[in-house]
């Protein structure tokens, strides 16, 4: 009987490592990431949500504190969630949206690193 346990979880622990391997990554956008390295910038407030849902916690934080524009709000809903706001002039928005379209909020552009830091590609025939 004991072979046949080792035998078993020699085999599921072989099927594991092969859906290891055979996993992709998921790819990651290049925008978003821009979006991401822009956001380490701009000024973070970690809050706990308590009984209120995580929206209505930030929106009062914001308006108790006098927070202004831009600033990024970490709320924690539970002990395994938080999640993340970008208080903007124009509101609040969800951080993974604003990472993603960047470039439409006027107070991120004063961030964005010039475009003269970038590496030019050069073709050559």
């Amino acid at each position: 009987m004991t072979t046949d346990f080792v035998a078993i979880t020699t085999i599921y622990s072989l099927k594991e490592e092969d859906n290891r391997l055979a996993r992709r990554r998921k790819r990651k956008s290049r925008r978003r990431q821009e979006g991401r390295r822009i956001l380490e910038h701009v000024p973070q407030y970690s809050i706990e949500s308590g009984e209120e849902k995580p929206v209505t916690a930030a929106r009062k934080f914001i308006q108790a504190e006098g927070i202004l524009p831009p600033a990024l709000l970490l709320v924690k809903r539970n002990e395994h969630t938080t999640d993340r706001y970008f208080w903007a002039e124009k509101g609040l928005f969800g951080a993974q949206y604003v990472e993603e379209n960047h470039f439409l909020f006027p107070s991120l552009k004063v961030l964005e690193p010039s475009s003269s830091q970038e590496p030019l590609a050069l073709a050559s025939r």
